[in-house]
């Protein structure tokens, strides 16, 4: 599986934007816009005036006409909204990964709400794209209709947070997934149509599938096995989706790695979903295995002894699909004996 980066200057490029929005505590939602004064009810006032989701006009009250301070900062606000525009539309023409704008308006509004401060996780394929462009790689771009959300620990909120009224601020219509069996409480939300942007809450559990109640969010999440290893340590990033670039949390990515061979052991019936899993893992082993094996290294001697034990069941699966002479099969080897 052969590794390519994107050229230094433009993983620099893409360093600096990430280093700007993480300093950034609220991010306008939808495109930067513009304001506009009315008057019309004797007092002027200005407005943004912007496209909360595609096809969807929507304005906000900013501040009073004589008020400079309001409009100046509201000003610069925009002006940065449009560079980050600029500069993730930059990075898609460079190969980086960026998810679409459905997904950039819900992922703003969980940042704004403070959920990722409070420790939401980003995990899946959007997850493992952040990643790709963390660690500078090209690949070709993937793609989910899926965000899947988790955390290890209650969230540490201000105040409880209403998990679908949260989603449903964004501006879509988002919709409550019916829990199977049928009285079982909903862990997921969706858009109208059978293949629609679907959200997920995830969190760890000795039993897959296993329904949790999370107080703090008036919600409830699925159970997933493993979940308590790969989530126990975090780090912040951005995801590039839309025009956005938006600071998220993510497990570390040697974690990563481990986890998702796990999972593939776990997939039963579903070959493409497993194969999938295996294909990130290994993409991701490459990466690390070449430029800091030792991350590896510590993120497999940390994992539970049950995950271990199913991820040298793929030994001989797994090596005969990686070339001989790679960092990541000496890696394999080394730590699956």
């Amino acid at each position: 599986m052969p590794i390519r980066h994107h050229e230094l200057a433009f993983h620099t490029q893409y360093t600096e934007l990430k280093e700007r929005v993480m300093s950034v505590h609220n991010l306008l939602p939808g495109t930067p816009g513009t304001l506009t004064i009315r008057d019309g009810t004797g007092t002027a006032y200005w407005y943004r005036v912007f496209y909360s989701v595609p096809g969807k006009q929507a304005e906000t009250l900013i501040c009073r006409a004589e008020d400079h301070q309001q409009k100046t900062h509201m000003e610069e606000q925009i002006a940065f909204s449009q560079w980050v525009q600029t500069q993730v539309g930059l990075m898609k023409k460079l190969g980086f990964q960026v998810a679409d704008k459905l997904t950039a308006r819900v992922m703003v509004e969980l940042y704004n709400s403070g959920a990722v401060e409070a420790g939401l996780t980003l995990v899946g394929t959007l997850a493992f794209m952040a990643m790709l462009n963390d660690l500078g790689i090209y690949t070709i771009s993937a793609r989910t209709l899926d965000i899947d959300l988790a955390r290890n620990q209650p969230l540490k909120l201000a105040a409880p947070m209403a998990f679908l009224q949260t989603m449903q601020a964004t501006g879509l219509p988002f919709v409550a997934v019916p829990g199977m069996p049928n009285n079982a409480p909903s862990t997921s939300v969706k858009l109208p149509g059978i293949e629609s942007l679907r959200v997920d809450v995830l969190t760890p559990g000795k039993t897959t599938g296993t329904i949790v109640t999370l107080p703090e969010l008036g919600w409830a999440a699925q159970a997933i096995e493993g979940y308590d290893y790969l989530l126990d340590i975090t780090e912040t990033s951005i995801l590039l989706a839309g025009g956005h670039a938006i600071p998220v949390r993510l497990p570390q990515p040697s974690r990563l790695v481990w986890h998702k061979l796990f999972s593939s052991v776990h997939r039963g019936s579903l070959h493409a979903k497993a194969a999938k899993d295996r294909q990130q893992a290994n993409l991701l082993g490459h990466a690390l295995a070449k430029e800091s094996p030792w991350q590896l290294d510590e993120a497999w001697q940390e994992a539970p002894a049950y995950i271990k034990s199913a991820i040298q069941k793929l030994v001989p699966h797994m090596i005969q699909d990686i070339k001989p002479d790679s960092e990541w099969h000496t890696q394999l080897q080394q730590c699956l004996g």
